[in-house]
């Protein structure tokens, strides 16, 4: 009767042994999982191809000086000395100051920038796009170069039409994308009051 209780006994060790290893193998097994998936998913956001006509500008200063001037060209920066105060995100129907929609890139947000004069159905049709999104910033730019002009941090994408699929593609590319230096600073509590 002993010799069938250590039996018992040792035959529960084994069983209790035999769990803990198949724990193991499934926790480790799913983080192995879990991991895969993450870097996966950080190689094709990094490295899922340029959007066609992104110019890539190269590396940008981050100081920050609120004095700062920039002077409106035809091609809004996309980095550089900039306020110590960002834009916050969302619509604006007048144009806003450069060196806070800087600031607002450098934390991962996409500036879309548009001729004062696009038409109002073009407008609206990029406010729709804009619209309950974070970290876009939607505003006129006085003297563009192109109906509307992408930027995020360094990189800049000229386009014709409201209606052009590279919008999108670059929105989904460089919102909080790679470049970007501040990722996940905020974008609201800043200065500006969007309408949208």
């Amino acid at each position: 009767m002993a010799k069938s209780k250590s039996s018992r006994k040792e035959q529960r060790r084994k069983e209790v042994a035999q769990q803990k290893r198949r724990r193991t193998l499934l926790i480790g097994g799913s983080i192995a999982a879990v991991t895969l998936i993450v870097i996966v998913l950080v190689a094709v956001r990094g490295f899922g191809g340029r959007v066609e006509g992104a110019e890539d500008k190269g590396p940008q200063l981050r100081d920050h000086d609120e004095g700062v001037i920039i002077e409106n060209s035809s091609l809004p920066p996309v980095g550089g000395v900039h306020s110590p105060r960002w834009q916050n995100c969302g619509i604006y129907d007048q144009p806003v100051e450069a060196k806070n929609a800087v600031h607002s890139m450098e934390h991962g947000a996409v500036w879309i920038a548009y001729r004062p004069d696009l038409p109002s159905g073009d407008v609206e049709s990029l406010r729709e796009q804009v619209r309950g999104q974070s970290y876009l910033l939607l505003s006129p730019y006085p003297g563009l170069a192109s109906d509307v002009v992408l930027n995020a941090w360094g990189v800049q994408l000229q386009v014709d039409s409201v209606e052009d699929e590279r919008i999108a593609q670059f929105v989904d590319q460089y919102r909080l994308g790679p470049q970007t230096p501040e990722f996940g600073a905020p974008c609201d509590g800043g200065v500006g009051r969007p309408i949208g």
